[in-house]
């Protein structure tokens, strides 16, 4: 039995040990990039989204608002309470919502996690989370014209922690919070890879989120819900799922469904939009992802 045992630790130990070496230099450099946007780069971002406000942009304005979300180095818990002081500060409800959404889902560090994944699906990750702050944005436009989408009114700005006189000190305060941060995911999802690696059959994989690409999707857009914790944490498991057979289209549905449904932030999402638009929220996250998904695997199949 202890020889069994200890057989199965060398095992998982060795895919440990090779999916940590796949995607650490690129945890390291998203912490690195992710860092320097949010110390020199994040009040910039800001201030520039400020600064097109009461703008006659027209739906451009949803696009920059999109892209400027991607730009934008904070998590939905940092994102929330900015959205509130841009919403003070008499920010559109449509631009509010392409700069949340995109926000929420993705950012410079995580993008650089997503490399890891390859190029194609960090650029798909990247595009379908720019459209899904751009069709979030003008299904705001076009539905709520003429009233209020938002609730802030519970929501302060976040307290600035990046505050030391010293620019060296204070990146590498940033870069260490970033660590605490990211690093007990980063691993525990190196670890649940390796299990997968080692216990789960290719071919389940395969059949699950390949062959059946329909039911593949809906069911990565499902299961993204309840699994996602990190972004850093759920790039190993991915990396094996498409590594066993997962389809494009699949990864990119977990991809969108995982931040934008994150267990621990949707208690603030409610918040801000009540029990009604939460649900919205929510409907518009699921079909989004599913016809994402489908649309990327009909890209690869041809």
């Amino acid at each position: 039995m202890a020889d069994i045992l200890q057989r199965e630790f060398v095992y998982l130990w060795y895919y440990f040990e090779v999916q940590l070496e796949q995607v650490f230099r690129f945890w390291v450099l998203g912490m690195l990039i992710g860092s320097a946007v949010s110390v020199f780069g994040k009040n910039l971002i800001h201030n520039l989204f400020v600064s097109i406000s009461g703008k006659k942009y027209g739906i451009f304005g949803i696009v920059l608002a999109s892209m400027l979300g991607i730009l934008s180095p904070l998590c939905m818990y940092g994102t929330i309470p900015i959205a509130a002081s841009f919403s003070k500060k008499g920010m559109r409800d449509d631009w509010l919502a392409a700069f949340m959404m995109s926000s929420i889902m993705l950012n410079p560090q995580l993008f650089i996690y997503s490399l890891s994944l390859g190029t194609d699906m960090a650029m798909v990750r990247l595009i379908t989370s720019t459209i899904c702050g751009i069709v979030a944005g003008l299904c705001i436009r076009i539905f709520y014209k003429d009233k209020s989408f938002f609730n802030f009114t519970k929501m302060q700005e976040p307290s600035n922690h990046d505050t030391d006189p010293n620019i060296v000190i204070r990146y590498l305060k940033n870069v260490w919070r970033n660590v605490k941060a990211t690093g007990v995911y980063f691993l525990f999802g190196i670890a649940l890879s390796a299990l997968f690696q080692r216990y789960v059959p290719a071919e389940w994989i395969a059949d699950l989120f390949g062959s059946q690409r329909g039911f593949g999707v809906l069911l990565a857009a499902t299961i993204g819900v309840p699994l996602y914790a990190c972004g850093g944490g759920t790039i190993p498991l991915l990396m094996e799922w498409l590594n066993s057979g997962m389809s494009a289209g699949a990864a990119t549905a977990f991809m969108i469904t995982g931040p934008a449904t994150k267990i621990t932030n949707l208690g603030a999402v409610k918040i801000v939009l009540g029990a009604k638009n939460f649900c919205l929220y929510l409907l518009y996250i699921m079909l989004f992802s599913m016809i994402a998904g489908g649309i990327v695997n009909f890209i690869y199949a041809v």
